[in-house]
């Protein structure tokens, strides 16, 4: 499956939900949002019609994002789900890690592959504050549990301010060696003013390779994070609500004025 610029479009990226049990300071105000409407979230059946539309046009890899998914519930029942789809090659799963001790193992044997966790610093004070609920002992004992699952490899997703020289990031750096762990920098980004940088370690943010769609929370296929443009699957049906994101994906993202990162995924 290309787009009409030849990139290969091989990746969908799937918010179920846009709830989450953190508020960090770039993702969402401390008072939390208006959340969607119970009617408006798509269902794990219309999700699994999704992926099983989407491998049959070319997509094989998936990778479950949120808000946070772990605090949908019934999560490992469509990661069980989606693991049976064939021709779903990649299959991984971003949390960050609060709750991923309690649930790495079940969804590992339901067939998840990987998880990535975000972790932007070591100290606990720090990760209060950026988080304004968390604690990060919980995602280290989280990522701990995922290597005796087998959820590998574990990635971990660094927030960075200017650089990855920064202290907490050199931290953060020290100890995924130390745990033989992958670590990316993701530069902080801002979707309505349209500040996005490629991915330390990853190939994320480089619009020239871009190979992703997204399925937002509320049912619309996305062809790209830094764009208003999105399909409706139940009004277009699935398979033209795909055709529609591809053939409309632009060539280089500019800015996202109607979306947040809490019901898109990052």
């Amino acid at each position: 499956m290309y787009d009409k610029y030849n990139r290969r479009i091989n990746y969908l990226r799937i918010s179920v939900t846009d709830r989450c049990n953190l508020r960090c300071t770039y993702c969402m105000p401390e008072s939390g949002i208006q959340l969607m409407d119970h009617a408006d979230i798509i269902t794990y059946e219309e999700i699994v019609e999704v992926v099983q539309k989407s491998v049959q046009m070319g997509i094989d890899k998936i990778r479950i994002t949120g808000g946070e998914p772990l605090v949908r519930k019934g999560i490992v029942d469509l990661v069980a789900m989606i693991s049976k789809i064939q021709g779903v090659k990649d299959f991984g799963l971003s949390t960050n890690g609060i709750t991923l001790k309690k649930h790495a193992k079940a969804l590992k044997q339901a067939g998840l592959q990987r998880v990535n966790v975000s972790l932007d610093t070591l100290d606990p004070e720090k990760y209060h504050q950026i988080t304004r609920l968390g604690h990060v002992e919980d995602v280290l004992e989280g990522i701990a549990e995922a290597q005796r699952a087998g959820l590998n490899p574990v990635k971990i997703n660094c927030v960075i301010k200017k650089s990855s020289q920064e202290p907490d990031a050199l931290e953060v750096a020290a100890y995924c060696k130390k745990n033989n762990l992958q670590i990316r920098f993701i530069h902080q980004m801002e979707l309505n003013m349209g500040h996005f940088s490629v991915v330390e370690g990853g190939d994320g943010g480089d619009c020239k390779i871009c190979n992703r769609l997204r399925l937002t929370a509320d049912g619309k296929i996305k062809p790209c994070l830094f764009s208003n443009l999105e399909y409706n699957i139940r009004e277009l049906g699935i398979e033209e609500a795909i055709n529609q994101a591809l053939n409309h994906k632009p060539k280089c993202g500019t800015a996202n004025t109607k979306g947040s990162f809490y019901n898109i995924g990052g």
